[in-house]
């Protein structure tokens, strides 16, 4: 559960993958984030593609930009999420409250110029590299794993899970 000041921002590098996308918001929806926002036309193209199969996209803006580092709260910080040199493994990283995630698009890596402006760097310490979606849930998971608003229980999961599952611990 987020805080009420909090504001989650998620930032594509030109995705090319429609399926990804889809994922990506799905996982926006699960993990509360305000806005996806992406560069590029590769996605736009490839958009026809439904493949966000829980509708976040209904709740969630997902908007296209020319610059993902445009029209930021004044304490927003940019988090880029990538393999890049000298980044800070995510497991020692505290989020800020107010974030815009960058990450790279599937097939290249987020430009010199915006991982210069960026507040921190870091990346997800794995042997080769995760889709786009595999990064953006790992990285929202650790957020909410951090965080001191999480919430948990069974009143969580009865919300939370597909209506054909009722499974109980014994």
């Amino acid at each position: 559960m987020k805080s009420k000041n909090e504001n989650v921002v998620v930032g594509l590098t030109d995705p090319k993958s429609p399926s990804n996308v889809g994922a990506v918001m799905r996982a926006a929806g699960c993990y509360q984030v305000d806005e996806v926002r992406y560069t590029g036309a590769r996605y736009a193209r490839a958009a026809k593609f439904h493949t966000d199969t829980k509708d976040a996209s209904k709740k969630i803006p997902l908007n296209a930009v020319e610059c993902l580092a445009n029209n930021l709260t004044p304490e927003q910080k940019i988090v880029c999420v990538d393999l890049v040199e000298g980044a800070v493994p995510l497991p020692d990283f505290q989020h800020p409250e107010n974030a815009l995630y960058i990450f790279g698009p599937e097939d290249g890596t987020i430009t010199q110029d915006v991982i210069n402006i960026a507040d921190a760097v870091v990346y997800v310490p794995t042997i080769g590299c995760m889709n786009l979606a595999a990064s953006v849930n790992v990285l929202l998971y650790d957020r909410l794993a951090k965080s001191k608003h999480a919430i948990a229980g069974d009143d969580l999961i009865k919300r939370s899970r597909d209506t054909n599952n009722t499974a109980k611990v014994n």
